[in-house]
């Protein structure tokens, strides 16, 4: 992560999200509402191609963990710490906000589940998940994956990832059989709950037909302003998301590990903060998750409403821009770098000298978020991204809260206290880019 300079950046950034309120106070909602509806074919597609897809991705998830296992014990020469850390939770996620819900077709448990339902397994499972667990599960299975990524000793290590997938793939595809896809998946399985809230925000909407699927082109977040409101398992999902990759830059600041009693300069590893780290990204979740719950219930009371576990549950939807901002403005360096280990690693999985795909190169270009001219580029694409994150957040909160409070002025009143803690937290994620860090 390259340092942002900060004044001037962080000033454009709370005065843009501050201007898009006040603009929004004098629009009326109806325009918004309509452009947020509008929906226009972009393209049909005649078939449907997830069983095969998704025995692919199979097939190659695969071959990435026997070569995890057998491969080279360097991380940045073993393909499967650079798809997964890489490709996967920095690529694809920032997909889905443009495309749509990929991993409803890129999933490796769809294909081989259908193949036995063919064969004679219920397609529903054999047993049903209490509905009152609601996002509950997932929300404890996004923070195992946070604290591994996070907090764990060695979540890059080939040998010791390749036996975290395996296992996450075998419980996956255990509920799955066990339960049936479309429960498991929507309430249990982690990646389909937030790969499928992220993708509301793309520009791409899918409906199914008798033959196929056919493919509207929107607005971006338009589909989050007509969503229902999710229950507070799934405010604590999306907030948890947030706020584990706002962790994710603070634990490295000179800040936290001057407070936890660490020498920056002598960063003693991992092994040294785990208790710490493991406090932290609780505390960070705990923080914002409370922030919000404040902001929500005093815009509700400040527009008379009495409603407040409905307000926060749609309200949380405009979290998920901000959500994706720094998602792109945190992992933007590491995929323009680890980008490119990961293509020379197709060629050359087991480190023995091969270029089976032409992809091999002596040496990666670092160079390519090195020098003024780059670094110009990526500080303002960082700080764009954050800014723009949190003016469409304020703008879907606005049509959110008007479709709830259908007065003009209530919807008013009740964002005075989000655009506050969205101005802070704009702040905050343009210090992150902008303060030193170690480890």
């Amino acid at each position: 992560m390259l340092l942002l300079p900060t004044q001037y950046y962080v000033l454009g950034g709370a005065l843009a999200v501050a201007v898009s309120f006040l603009a929004l106070a004098f629009l009326p909602a109806r325009p918004l509402l309509r452009l947020a509806a509008w929906r226009v074919t972009f393209l049909r597609i005649p078939f449907d191609g997830r069983t095969g897809i998704s025995f692919a991705s199979f097939l190659f998830l695969s071959a990435l963990v026997y070569a995890g296992l057998w491969g080279s014990r360097d991380p940045l020469a073993n393909p499967l710490p650079l798809v997964v850390w890489t490709l996967f939770w920095v690529g694809l996620t920032l997909a889905h906000g443009l495309f749509g819900n990929l991993w409803g077709w890129v999933n490796p448990w769809y294909g081989l589940w259908r193949l036995l339902v063919r064969l004679g397994l219920p397609e529903k499972g054999s047993f049903r998940l209490p509905a009152r667990l609601a996002y509950r599960p997932a929300v404890l299975m996004l923070f195992a994956f946070a604290w591994f990524e996070l907090v764990y000793i060695a979540p890059d290590d080939p040998a010791r990832l390749a036996i975290a997938v395996f296992i996450y793939w075998f419980f996956t595809f255990a509920g799955i059989c066990l339960f049936g896809f479309e429960v498991w998946t929507a309430r249990m399985e982690f990646l389909s709950v937030f790969f499928r809230l992220l993708s509301r925000l793309s520009i791409f909407e899918a409906k199914r037909e008798c033959h196929g699927f056919r493919l509207f082109l929107c607005v971006p977040g338009g589909k989050l302003t007509s969503i229902e409101p999710l229950p507070p398992s799934g405010v604590a999902f999306l907030l948890l998301a947030l706020s584990s990759v706002s962790f994710d830059g603070f634990m490295r600041t000179f800040l936290w590990l001057g407070t936890i009693g660490i020498n920056p300069l002598e960063f003693p590893g991992r092994s040294a903060v785990v208790a710490q780290n493991t406090f932290g990204l609780l505390a960070m979740f705990l923080a914002l998750g409370t922030l919000f719950a404040l902001a929500t219930w005093a815009g509700e009371r400040l527009a008379g409403g009495r409603g407040w576990l409905r307000a926060s549950g749609l309200l949380v939807w405009s979290i998920v821009p901000i959500a994706l901002a720094y998602h792109f403005s945190h992992y933007l360096t590491a995929l323009l770098v680890d980008g490119q280990y990961a293509l020379a690693s197709f060629s050359d999985p087991f480190f023995k000298g091969w270029d089976l795909f032409g992809t091999a190169i002596p040496h990666v270009q670092a160079g390519i978020v090195l020098g003024a001219d780059s670094a110009w580029v990526i500080w303002n694409a960082q700080a764009l991204a954050i800014i723009a994150g949190h003016v469409l957040a304020v703008i879907l909160a606005h049509g959110i809260a008007s479709r709830l409070y259908g007065s003009g002025r209530r919807a008013n009143l009740s964002q005075l206290p989000m655009t506050v803690l969205m101005i802070g937290y704009t702040i905050f994620g343009l210090w992150l880019l902008s303060t030193p860090t170690a480890g």
